[in-house]
């Protein structure tokens, strides 16, 4: 009994010696264990480019680009649903009616409407009316069911001038498609103002801005409520060659839409990364390939983009005109709803 036990010993002696020289002396662990420690941050990848697409009028006021294309109501940008562009446009002087788009419901989504130039006028079947001036936002849930109409302000109309918005569709969670209507007027001075870089330490060169629009970016809290997580970011970049760093959730859906001006989205990771270049109304639909920063070069000074995206919901999508619901029998009886009087009260 004596013996077996000195063998067992020496065995096990051996063993762990044997262990202990393989971690300290082996090149290739060394080799694979440095390389899981790389220096170099990974930045998101391009899934898809998408050039400027053609533009059509919507009503007689907005003259749009549909920047998603064949990617709108699609998993790929969920929760966000559709995005139409009015690229700044000269409207003259008119004593007669505004421009716009007459009464039209809507069914299961949020619009996000922001004016950059010129004025937007609405009203709705809720009663509420306002005008969206340069900078401000409406952000409106339509929920169960809302009639609204959209056009040029009159003071907009009575003088005339250059005229630049966007609107932008959400979605909501099949738990909330048939909230109660309501919308959020988002006056400009109320959008929080993010200076880049991040963190930069005092008498650092400014980079930009970020308006936080919904969101967070780094600790500040965008200004919309929203029913799922979305970011949208108005940023602005005036120094041609900079390069700025944003954090984006890495599981959530992300794009880059660019609006003036010309930018590179840098994706990879070590020190020669891929560059992408976006030309005015092009967007990149962002991979989700593990990384949680976006990285972009500005090539024209004054540069405008936006950032934007969310936590896609995995629900189905349904969509017919103005009603996107889960279902194809939700979207007929939206419209029947819609037809019987029964939808905006």
């Amino acid at each position: 009994m004596q013996r077996t036990n000195i063998t067992l010993l020496l065995l096990t002696s051996f063993a762990i010696a044997t262990s202990s020289l393989t971690s300290t002396t082996n090149p290739q662990a060394d080799s694979t264990c440095q390389a899981n420690m790389s220096p170099f941050p990974k930045y998101r990848s391009v899934k898809k480019l998408m050039l400027r697409p053609p533009r059509h009028w919507v009503g007689d006021a907005f003259h749009v680009y549909p920047v998603f294309a064949n990617m709108a109501f699609t998993e790929d940008i969920s929760p966000l649903l559709m995005y139409d562009y009015a690229a700044p446009k000269n409207f003259p002087a008119s004593a007669g009616q505004p421009r716009g788009v007459g009464q039209h419901p809507h069914r299961g989504f949020e619009t996000v409407t922001i004016a950059f130039q010129g004025e937007v006028e609405h009203h709705d079947s809720t009663g509420k009316k306002g005008i969206i001036k340069p900078g401000d936002v409406q952000w409106m849930t339509a929920g169960r069911g809302i009639i609204h109409q959209e056009y040029h302000s009159k003071e907009f109309t009575r003088q005339g001038g250059t005229f630049e918005m966007c609107q932008l569709w959400v979605n909501l969670p099949k738990r909330n498609k048939m909230v109660r209507p309501g919308y959020q007027a988002i006056e400009s001075d109320k959008i929080p103002v993010v200076n880049l870089p991040l963190n930069a330490e005092d008498g650092t060169e400014s980079l930009g801005q970020a308006r936080i629009i919904a969101g967070n970016l780094d600790s500040t809290k965008g200004a919309a409520k929203t029913f799922s997580p979305v970011q949208m970011w108005d940023v602005s970049l005036p120094n041609a060659g900079s390069e700025v760093e944003f954090p984006f959730a890495a599981d959530h859906n992300c794009m880059v839409f660019v609006r003036r001006g010309s930018v590179e989205v840098l994706s990879g990771e070590g020190e020669d990364l891929e560059s992408s270049t976006l030309g005015p109304q092009d967007l990149a639909l962002m991979r989700k390939d593990g990384s949680d920063l976006l990285k972009l070069r500005v090539v024209e000074p004054d540069s405008k983009v936006i950032i934007m995206g969310g936590e896609p919901l995995n629900e189905p999508i349904a969509n017919r005109g103005p009603f996107v619901m889960n279902t194809q029998q939700q979207l007929n009886e939206a419209m029947m709803d819609y037809r019987n009087g029964k939808m905006g009260r």
